[in-house]
């Protein structure tokens, strides 16, 4: 319950109070004054919602503006409706008006005169495209390794991962770095890596990281990056995604906050070599963890039904 409302219900029973016994009792009672008694009796009605407190905002003041004035700023804003309020009061001055930016600006939100933004569309997301069978879609990206997990702050560790769209079957493997030579040995190892496991990889699917296209290149946007020339010669279709928009890589970056719950905050590495020995664990860990989007089986039971 609100302080006004807890108010108004103890002046209610005051006056109710006072109604039945008299003022100097309740007064006695309610340790009010009886000038507080008789200001709320003035004032009540019978209802509750007449005993809530008035605005002490004044009607007028000496300073606010004149109707000729509020007429300036409206005859002004209707001949000039896109106009900003800098302009606006610049002209105004002009035509003799002495006010400051600031009061400007309070009269014509009180006047609704102010410029209105046009509502965002609002965003309707594409329906989903389920993969149907193993390999049909890869979804790539790069984790950096945390440097709280390297105990060598001179060198820098990357976590490359592939994860398959309908299986959910994820690859992974360490580089010391970020870069299209990585990219590109990493797409034919994956490749190798899921035809052992008979999926054939028909498409990979990245964001847009200079590791990966030269989509937003200033000088290099027509030449294709070696990951790209990988992809072409191993017949692999490269997919990129919106920019800015992580959400459609989605299941790689919701699998990357579980290497970061399961594996990075509770791990160190000392080399490349221990990365990639600690890792070759945690991946094949990871593909035997049942899901819930599998119907509670691990990748690898799922795997087994479809290949």
């Amino acid at each position: 319950m609100s302080t006004l409302t807890q108010d108004m219900r103890f002046r209610q029973s005051l006056l109710l109070y006072a109604s039945k016994f008299g003022v100097s009792h309740a007064s006695r009672k309610y340790n009010k004054s009886r000038s507080y008694i008789y200001f709320w009796r003035a004032r009540w009605d019978g209802s509750i919602s007449s005993l809530s407190c008035q605005s002490r905002r004044p009607h007028h003041h000496p300073n606010e503006h004149t109707e000729s004035e509020r007429k300036l700023i409206r005859d002004l804003r209707r001949r000039n409706p896109s106009l900003g309020i800098v302009e606006l009061w610049h002209k105004l001055r002009k035509r003799g008006y002495s006010r400051s930016l600031e009061s400007l600006f309070r009269v014509m939100r009180r006047l609704d005169l102010l410029t209105k933004d046009k509502p965002k569309p609002k965003y309707k997301p594409k329906p989903y495209e389920r993969m149907t069978h193993p390999g049909e879609r890869i979804q790539v990206d790069v984790k950096v390794v945390p440097r709280a997990c390297i105990a060598d702050k001179t060198i820098r560790l990357y976590q490359y991962t592939a994860i398959d769209e309908f299986s959910r079957l994820r690859f992974l493997a360490a580089y010391p770095e970020q870069s299209t030579y990585s990219s590109a040995d990493f797409l034919t190892r994956l490749a190798k890596w899921y035809a052992r496991r008979g999926i054939h990889v028909e498409c990979v699917q990245t964001d847009n990281g200079f590791e990966f296209t030269n989509r937003f290149a200033n000088s290099k946007r027509d030449l294709p990056t070696l990951f790209e020339n990988t992809a072409r010669r191993l017949g692999i279709r490269h997919k990129l995604i919106r920019p800015y928009t992580p959400r459609h890589n989605g299941k790689v970056e919701r699998s990357h906050r579980e290497d970061q719950k399961r594996f990075y905050s509770c791990h160190k590495f000392y080399s490349l070599k221990d990365f990639e020995r600690q890792l070759i664990i945690h991946n094949r860990r990871t593909n035997d963890i049942p899901m819930r989007p599998l119907n509670w089986l691990s990748p690898n039971e799922y795997l087994v039904q479809y290949v």
